[in-house]
């Protein structure tokens, strides 16, 4: 995978949170965003990368975003790391 499907992978994850409103409601409530900015915002690596940083923070959305959708469970992370941001070790 490279930076385009990192970025395509994100944009996914941004739209199947967009589909689940419990996991939505928090992801807005932890970026600080409404939806409007939440959508001028989609075209930006940095925030996408927050995007991924949420979803792998909750492994039962994880998994439930890479089986509603297909997605390897290991290719979240493969793209969080190509994102800016995503070298940078998590200590959470």
């Amino acid at each position: 995978m490279g930076r385009d499907g990192a970025i395509d992978l994100a944009r996914s994850a941004l739209i199947w949170l967009a589909g689940e409103p419990e996991a939505l409601g928090a992801f807005l409530g932890a970026s600080g965003l409404d939806p409007a900015a939440l959508r001028a915002r989609v075209e930006d690596p940095e925030f996408l990368g927050f995007v991924l940083d949420f979803l792998l923070g909750d492994e039962a959305m994880l998994l439930a975003f890479c089986g509603q959708t297909g997605t390897a469970p290991a290719a979240p992370a493969r793209a969080r790391a190509l994102l800016p941001g995503g070298d940078l070790p998590n200590w959470t």
